[in-house]
């Protein structure tokens, strides 16, 4: 692992590394929200772990925050929440135990930090890691959501009750008539396509999209997608748990009438 270095991403250097692939702020509305995100919430414990390549250069990160400002429907505090971890733009830098690295320093300031664990969302579907990884470094299922999502966690205190999700049905009643499209700037996907599919609903489906801003970990925790940062629900139910283009949307509505 000579050619990797683990990088701190914090509000004075988020704009020389970037973040999830989104460099340049001039261009990208997506990364200047993010950029106010990580200054709102990195005196409250946020680190971004970032996997820096000599040779190819930004190549994988890690993102936790204490449970208590998780931007998840979980109820999770006294845990270090992992939100995302990825690696490998390239294929050589997959398989090489470079996510393993990056949970490592999780766990390691979890313990120093005195916390219950580690605690993590993950599904079998499109973005979000599988659970493989943290299963391989001792993480247990504790609860489930709809449709496959899992919430995990690694216990240094057997003693203090687990994480859990929290009622997302009773949330999901708060949106039973229109077109609903959820989103948090913690995850820099939920600015895409948003104004694409909120002018198809209008344009071809004649649905006024109602846009909710996420704007607060409290927020997040009382959405009804276990994904959190970002859901679209249409008469009540939820009919894309993440971020998706437009011609996506516009087939699933397209089914749905």
């Amino acid at each position: 692992m000579t050619d990797i270095q683990v990088v701190d991403i914090t509000p004075e250097n988020i704009v020389d590394y970037g973040v999830c692939g989104y460099k340049d702020a001039k261009k990208h509305l997506e990364l200047r929200k993010k950029i106010d995100w990580v200054k709102e919430y990195y005196p409250k414990g946020l680190k971004i772990k970032a996997l820096l390549s000599k040779k190819g250069g930004y190549q994988g990160m890690l993102e936790y925050i204490p449970g208590k400002f998780a931007h998840r429907p979980v109820e999770a505090e006294g845990y270090m929440f992992i939100h995302c971890v990825f690696v490998g733009f390239k294929k050589e830098f997959k398989g090489k135990g470079y996510a393993s690295l990056l949970i490592d320093e999780c766990v390691s300031e979890a313990k120093k930090s005195n916390m219950h664990g580690v605690a993590v969302v993950t599904r079998k579907g499109s973005f979000m890691a599988r659970k493989d990884i943290f299963v391989k470094k001792g993480f247990v299922v504790v609860d489930k959501a709809e449709p496959d999502f899992q919430l995990l966690v690694l216990k240094f205190n057997q003693t203090v009750p687990n994480p859990r999700f929290k009622d997302l049905n009773a949330s999901l009643e708060n949106y039973k008539e229109g077109l609903f499209v959820l989103r948090s700037v913690q995850c820099p996907y939920t600015e895409k396509n948003v104004n694409a599919i909120v002018k198809s609903a209008k344009d071809k489906f004649g649905l006024k999209t109602k846009l909710v801003d996420l704007t607060d970990a409290a927020a997040v925790q009382n959405s009804p997608c276990a994904f959190g940062t970002f859901c679209i629900i249409y008469n009540g139910k939820i009919i894309s748990h993440h971020p998706i283009s437009n011609t996506r949307f516009e087939n699933i509505i397209k089914k749905m009438q």
